[in-house]
């Protein structure tokens, strides 16, 4: 499976793939607002630390028997701040479709586009 981000900065970029990520297994509109999960990454290369965010993201997932509907995220230099918001997974309720296990290097690409804005 493979998901992208589009945002008018690199900060709506990633949080837009992590919501696109998580509406590949569970229907957005299925997933409450009710728990929170803050996260931090860091990586000089912003490729790398686009992969280390979504594997944050696949990380709490079933750590923290948690899907999720939206994220924020704040990129200062090579450091992110993320939130994730979300539920507790509910199986009968949400209806899961995949489980991705993790992110990988293949096809990675974080770019400015023509039009100015970011891919991720």
């Amino acid at each position: 499976m493979g998901v992208r981000g589009v945002g008018a900065d690199l900060d709506e970029a990633f949080a837009n793939a992590a919501r696109a990520m998580c509406a590949a297994v569970v229907p957005p509109d299925q997933v409450g607002l009710s728990e929170q999960v803050d996260v931090t990454c860091h990586a000089t290369d912003p490729e790398i630390l686009f992969y280390d965010w979504m594997n944050q993201d696949l990380y709490a997932m079933p750590i923290r028997n948690l899907d999720f509907q939206d994220f924020t995220v704040r990129i200062d230099g090579d450091e992110l701040h993320g939130t994730m918001l979300g539920e507790q997974a509910d199986a009968a309720r949400h209806r899961p479709t995949v489980e991705p296990k993790g992110a990988t290097l293949t096809e990675l690409r974080v770019a400015r586009q023509q039009d100015g804005t970011w891919l991720a």
